[in-house]
């Protein structure tokens, strides 16, 4: 069992038992270090992603606010090649993204094959804040969870590896990271009224998110529940779910590369033989 826990399809959920703090019997130094060699790992996978271009990964980060989801992306990807990787960020819908369907403006950002795309929030704002908030009736986003599993069932028809984290954290670690960002002058333009405001729905988020996970948890496009109150233990169970998903596929690269490597080596060598026989 690994340290992110991933979510079957039909399991049951429930966020409010589930221990944010968990650690595994690891310290943080010993978690660090096997960051270290899975990071690693995650750059040597990417380049084989790249340069094979079979596949295309897309990585969902979702969380309560201050759950890390800039963090991870910092310390998690920190060997990945950024020619290889990008970063999208989803805040509150246009005026032109609303006048179109919601998935409009997250399918035309997916990756590419051969690239490693991670979303910083996703289209599961259209389950999580549009219901929390009241902003669109409850038919319209019900309807949504089916739409996204067929959407998501869509790119992983045509190649793409869908990994899903839902950075958990505890109603206590919330309020001491928001606390300390007004304690320190580097964080403190992270600093937003409305965080606190949105404290206030923290049960009304929880349910929506459990719901959301158990809805649209998926063989093609698994959730994760990542425990991560403490930040290196969250980074580490990210890193590991993700090397793990994409060395399943190492061989078959490698194998595509292989062939690849071997219809370059013959262009060259039929191209020296005709400079040869033209002199």
């Amino acid at each position: 069992m690994g340290l992110a826990i991933k979510v079957d399809p039909g399991e049951k959920v429930r966020l409010a038992k589930t221990d944010t703090g968990r650690a595994a019997g690891l310290t943080k130094s010993a978690g660090n270090e096997r960051l270290d060699a899975l990071s690693e790992q995650l750059g040597e996978l990417q380049e084989l992603l790249f340069a094979a271009r079979r596949h295309a990964v897309l990585i969902v980060l979702q969380g309560m606010d201050t759950s890390g989801k800039d963090g991870t992306i910092k310390h998690v990807m920190s060997n990945v090649n950024p020619l290889g990787c990008r970063v999208e960020a989803f805040k509150v819908p246009t005026e032109e993204e609303l006048a179109h369907d919601f998935l409009w403006r997250v399918h035309k950002v997916t990756p590419a094959r051969g690239m490693l795309t991670i979303f910083n929030r996703s289209h599961y704002e259209d389950v999580i804040v549009v219901r929390v908030h009241d902003l669109v009736p409850k038919p319209v986003w019900e309807a949504r969870y089916d739409q996204i599993v067929e959407f998501e069932r869509t790119l992983a028809d045509n190649g793409t590896l869908i990994l899903k984290f839902f950075l958990h954290i505890s109603r206590e670690e919330q309020e001491e990271r928001l606390l300390a960002r007004e304690q320190d002058p580097g964080k403190a333009w992270k600093l937003s009224a409305a965080d606190w405001r949105e404290r206030e729905r923290w049960d009304d988020y929880l349910q929506a998110y459990e719901d959301a996970i158990v809805r649209t948890s998926t063989e093609h496009a698994p959730w994760h529940i990542v425990p991560a109150d403490k930040k290196w233990f969250r980074n580490l169970a990210i890193a590991e779910a993700t090397v793990d998903a994409l060395a399943a596929r190492r061989d078959e690269w490698n194998d595509a590369l292989r062939v690849l490597g071997q219809a370059k080596l013959a262009e060259l060598r039929a191209m020296r033989t005709a400079g040869k026989s033209a002199t």
